[in-house]
């Protein structure tokens, strides 16, 4: 069986974007892009609905210092860099409805504690 290097090439891009490494070009058609701005003790969007299944890739942003985001419950917690610094991005897939909160996970000043949102899966 023959194999062309487009094809090849095709399989690669797809095991990478798969498997949470970024391949070129646009999301799969299935995977809905949440954009996150994170600053000054504050998400937005701070309330974030999705469907149970759905692959959810966050990309997050801040527009002053160095943030986190975790996702309570999960293996979700990323580093957000400081203006400027670029975007950080990570994909999520809710097995079962619920809330699940999200918060800064890096000590950001005096309102860190306050630096939180809700993510709401529905079937």
């Amino acid at each position: 069986m023959r194999i062309s290097l487009l094809a090849v090439l095709m399989l690669i891009s797809w095991g990478l974007s798969a498997a949470g490494g970024r391949g070129h070009g646009a999301p799969p058609q299935d995977t809905t892009v949440v954009e996150v701005a994170a600053e000054r003790f504050a998400f937005t969007p701070s309330e974030i609905r999705v469907k149970t299944g759905m692959r959810v890739e966050f990309r997050l942003k801040s527009d002053d210092t160095d943030h986190g985001f975790r996702i309570i419950g999960t293996s979700i917690n990323v580093r957000i860099p400081k203006r400027g610094r670029g975007t950080a991005t990570v994909e999520f897939v809710p097995a079962q409805a619920g809330r699940y909160t999200f918060e800064c996970s890096r000590l950001c000043g005096a309102g860190h504690s306050f630096m939180r949102g809700t993510l709401i899966v529905t079937d």
